[in-house]
């Protein structure tokens, strides 16, 4: 092997990755960058960053630069004599002691008034927000609106957020890279975090789970979006209407007809009424690409497609006694479905996505998620529901639910009316 070979592989390798980073650098948009003034909790962090990177880029400098200048100067060269020993240089050791402690008190200033602004309550202007981390979802309930939803947060632009943050089993940390963030959501203890979205215009953004709480942490992402004032005020608006029922209530008695001989009143459900505004949702066609999930569906996932599913015939089979749906979900203005154990389904054809933030909300993705949702994302605690599907967590055919094609794909035509 020639001598210099080695430091010659070395210096390729580093080439090699400085070009890497380097074109990395030059990519057009960075959707999941922390370096974005969007918020005041970015820019305060964005500036004690600047702070720090810079002066320790100058020890770094200055400590290198002796470093190389010693390295050169004191080198071994033929013929000179051995050097003599220094015992000791008080001057010397005051200046090394001293120059970090004064570079420690400048970081130290900004530093502190930064964490005092951001751990700082909220004022009490601000919009509320409950964050409640699930293995593996995200539920976020506006307090002051009386909105449950799940995986999608909207926010409108300009105004104060006051997060609370909770988690209903292991420890979660919740992350928005370009507005701010993030802060860990722990067991019997509450965290709190805020920040103003007041540098963005209408926009998406994605965040995730920064902290490893098990088999599907990487697959529990959610949706920001950034939208006006007004647009907000709409979108709560609607979010507070119950979902409207698709089966006419039959409860009412006729002229003529005695009571005792009407059906029974199993699914009175209220009616919505409409939105103040036309705003409902984000509109899909506006949401970027960064923002649209793209994950294969899993090897051996079959569905009929051809099949055409019945709105009505969902609904009932949603709020039937015997449903699986009703033991674990909530559709407001439907007196059975009360549970809050899976994500709330009052408006859930107005999200982007479902599973957590890992699938589109489509009739394709969403007829696979209730057929096998273990499959399409391992580890859930929802029931494996399709008739003659094995249970992924228990190898064996499942004994729940047992639905066939035709009665999932009525059940998704009905959850796709729930706008």
């Amino acid at each position: 092997m020639a001598p210099h070979s080695r430091p010659r592989r070395l210096a390729t390798a580093a080439l090699t990755a400085a070009f890497v980073v380097l074109v990395a650098a030059c990519a057009p948009a960075h959707p999941n960058s922390i370096f974005h003034n969007h918020t005041d909790f970015n820019r305060d962090v964005g500036h004690l960053f600047d702070i720090l990177i810079g002066l320790g880029s100058f020890v770094f400098l200055f400590v290198e630069t002796i470093l190389v200048v010693t390295l050169i100067k004191f080198r071994k060269r033929e013929g000179q004599p051995a050097p003599v020993h220094v015992h000791g240089n008080t001057k010397l050791e005051i200046l090394w002691t001293a120059i970090p402690a004064v570079i420690l008190a400048v970081i130290a200033v900004p530093t502190v008034r930064t964490i005092f602004k951001t751990e700082a309550p909220a004022t009490a202007d601000a919009l509320q927000v409950t964050v409640t981390g699930h293995q593996w979802w995200w539920e976020f309930q506006y307090p002051q609106y009386g909105i449950t939803t799940a995986n999608e947060l909207y926010l409108p632009i300009g105004r104060k957020v006051n997060f609370t943050l909770r988690t209903a089993d292991v420890i979660h940390s919740f992350w928005v890279p370009e507005l701010g963030g993030k802060r860990d959501l722990i067991s019997n203890h509450t965290n709190y975090l805020w920040f103003t979205p007041d540098s963005v215009t209408e926009d998406v953004f994605n965040g995730f789970c920064a902290e490893f709480c098990g088999t599907s942490h990487a697959n529990m992402r959610f949706k920001v979006f950034t939208v006006k004032p007004a647009e907000f005020a709409a979108w709560a608006a609607h979010q507070e209407q119950p979902a409207v029922s698709l089966i006419p209530d039959t409860t009412k008695a006729k002229p003529g007809v005695v009571a005792a001989t009407m059906p029974a009143p199993t699914m009175q459900v209220a009616q919505a009424a409409p939105a103040t505004e036309s705003f409902v949702s984000f509109p899909r066609a506006d949401i970027p690409k960064y923002a649209v999930p793209e994950t294969p569906i899993p090897a051996g996932m079959t569905f009929d497609q051809s099949l055409k599913g019945d709105p009505v015939e969902g609904q009932k089979l949603i709020s039937a006694p015997t449903s699986m749906c009703l033991a674990c979900h909530t559709i407001k203005g439907n007196p059975m479905m009360q549970a809050v154990l899976g994500p709330n389904l009052t408006h859930v054809a107005t999200r982007t996505t479902i599973a957590g933030g890992l699938y589109p909300n489509d009739a394709q993705h969403l007829e696979l998620w209730i057929k096998n949702a273990r499959v399409m994302k391992p580890g859930v605690i929802m029931n494996t529901l399709g008739a003659g599907q094995i249970d992924p967590m228990t190898g064996k055919p499942t004994d729940v639910g047992k639905l066939t094609d035709q009665q999932i794909a009525d059940i998704v035509a009905y959850l796709q009316t729930l706008k």
